[in-house]
């Protein structure tokens, strides 16, 4: 039988893909996540010295945690077992902890749960876990692509470590397909096959940090070719690497952490003045499916918040773009969303109004309430005379500048603080001026002597 038809029996007679047999088997075969599993990092030392305790594996698919877990049930001495949240309830949880504890007291042995996709499980099952992860019968490892510190419950989360796990940037990825191409016992590295360099990096790029990706992409080029021209060397490519992978698979979440994450990758951008940064994460955005209209909410938050007074005409153009939104819709609204943001990303940026806003609000909150000084009381009814309502109340218009020294608070508290940046500057220029007119003297409402408001 020659190497071709050799192959193509044994990924007949294998049910299991050319991701999950090329899983690494040692720490060493694994790639990626080298800030926790690199020589000398935590895990590392953990596994190295058989003391495993409960952790959460957390990161976007294809990056390692299911693998990771078949490493460590190789290394530990412990019991190991895997289950799927989405395929078990509390009766086999219940029933899987029950042998762990009998384990544990006949034989002394630990033993270790690896639960993929544990946010699945709601909070009464997660509940089910927590005495027996607690008191040490069970290490429990919950693989999981939502923020474990809105998916998993508090009590499992403080009980364990954290591990996040990052998408393989690409030359790990071209270095597990390229092992897959050499591998005799698992990949493809029986048969001749030629693997061009722009190949691996068009997948690579395509699969997102991904590594099931790739490799599903390398098995569909080689196994379609093996179909076609079975006595042949399979050479794949930058044409067959486009053929084997659709299309680029954006990880977004609405609702989980890309939408978050990626909210504020757009608002920081535009708040530190990176227009090119802003369009790319409002592009993430749009082509992930998000909301444009939520998308528009933020940009008008973000006009007022950053840009404030700098630059007035922000937050206009900003209501503008979410007003079209709504108006014309997907994909047109990009367009207006784009303009904003980029305006709003170059504009002159100020958050006085809005540390203005928060901090008369955390007053307000915390403090004494301020009543309101009696010359500035409602006049409108009958007997607010009587009551001393607006006596010596002084009407701007009637003064040459259009402004008048009097107290329009009632203690002497400054929270509007303008800049000099843009629009702003000529508000800095009018409260100085403002300001000056009223000397200490003429200040009313508990001022002591160093200017600050008594409460």
């Amino acid at each position: 039988m020659d190497l071709f038809a050799e192959q193509k029996r044994r990924n007949r007679e294998g049910v299991q893909p050319l991701a999950v047999r090329m899983r690494p088997r040692t720490l060493d075969e694994f790639v990626g996540q080298e800030h926790f599993v690199g020589p000398g990092k935590l895990l590392r030392r953990m596994l190295q010295a058989d003391r495993l305790t409960s952790a959460v594996f957390y990161g976007p698919p294809g990056s390692g945690k299911t693998t990771l877990a078949h490493v460590i049930a190789r290394m530990t001495r412990a019991h190991f077992q895997q289950a799927n949240a989405a395929a078990i309830g509390v009766k086999e949880v219940r029933e899987i902890l029950s042998e762990a504890r009998e384990r544990l007291e006949t034989g002394g042995q630990r033993s270790v749960l690896f639960l993929d996709e544990i946010h699945r499980f709601n909070r009464a099952q997660q509940d089910t876990l927590l005495d027996d992860v607690e008191n040490g019968v069970i290490i429990l490892i919950g693989a999981t692509t939502e923020n474990p510190f809105f998916a998993v419950n508090s009590p499992l989360i403080s009980r364990s470590q954290i591990f996040r796990f990052e998408p393989l940037n690409s030359e790990d990825i071209k270095r597990v397909v390229r092992r897959a191409v050499q591998d005799k016992e698992r990949g493809f590295g029986s048969i001749p096959v030629v693997l061009a360099d722009e190949a691996a990096e068009h997948w690579a790029t395509l699969c997102d940090g991904d590594a099931r990706r790739a490799l599903t992409a390398l098995e569909v080029a080689v196994l379609s070719q093996l179909a076609e021209r079975p006595n042949e060397p399979v050479n794949i490519d930058q044409a067959v690497a486009v053929e084997s992978i659709q299309g680029k698979a954006l990880q977004y979440d609405r609702d989980g952490d890309a939408h978050y994450d990626t909210a504020s990758a757009l608002i920081k951008s535009i708040r530190g003045g990176d227009p090119d940064a802003a369009v790319y994460w409002l592009a993430r955005m749009l082509e992930g499916g998000e909301d444009p209209r939520f998308i528009a909410r933020r940009i008008v938050i973000a006009a007022a918040e950053d840009i404030g007074n700098a630059d007035p005409q922000g937050l206009i153009l900003a209501q503008a773009a979410a007003d079209a939104t709504n108006f014309i819709g997907l994909p047109e609204c990009q367009l207006p969303l784009a303009q904003a943001a980029v305006y709003l990303a170059c504009a002159p940026k100020s958050n006085a109004a809005a540390m203005a806003i928060w901090s008369a609000a955390e007053d307000v909150r915390a403090g004494r309430t301020v009543p309101v000084p009696v010359h500035l009381r409602d006049t409108h009814y009958p007997g607010s005379r009587r009551l001393g309502h607006g006596e010596d109340y002084q009407y701007p218009h009637d003064h040459p500048e259009g402004m008048v020294a009097q107290d329009y608070l009632g203690v002497d508290k400054v929270y509007y603080r303008p800049t000099e940046r843009g629009a702003e500057s000529s508000m800095a220029a009018h409260l100085h001026e403002f300001r000056a007119l009223r000397s200490p003297a003429e200040r009313t409402g508990g001022a002591d002597e160093s200017g600050e408001a008594q409460a």
